[in-house]
């Protein structure tokens, strides 16, 4: 239970991303909270809304390991999406900015070694 807790709460966080990086990159808030100016938002908000559907995608996949029927087959799925959200988290904390870790890496990480722990499958 407590796995799928922090599993939801990462697919939560990407649907969050998701809003900002389609409907509110070029907004105030969506500026203020990714630090860019107004020509720069407006310049990338095509590749932002790109990134907010790829969030949506990852959610999409922690939900349906979260809710598969067959509780091994979820696991698998949720231990996939996962380690792509940790990846991505890295790689945007390495290329981008170090909070990313914080943000998007670190939650997965903790909802990764949580399910592992508590997996159903031998």
């Amino acid at each position: 239970m407590l796995g799928n807790i922090l599993v939801v709460l990462v697919a939560v966080l990407h649907l969050a991303f998701l809003y900002l990086e389609m409907f509110l990159w070029t907004k105030p808030l969506g500026r203020k909270i990714f630090r860019n100016t107004p020509q720069k938002a407006e310049d990338s908000a095509i590749l932002a809304a790109n990134q907010g559907l790829y969030n949506g995608f990852l959610s999409a996949g922690l939900l349906w390991g979260v809710f598969h029927p067959d509780v091994m087959v979820g696991d698998q799925i949720k231990f996939f999406f996962l380690i792509c959200v940790i990846v991505a988290g890295l790689y945007g904390a390495l290329s981008v900015s170090k909070r990313i870790f914080y943000i998007q890496a670190l939650p997965a990480l903790l909802a990764l070694i949580v399910t592992f722990m508590l997996k159903t499958w031998p």
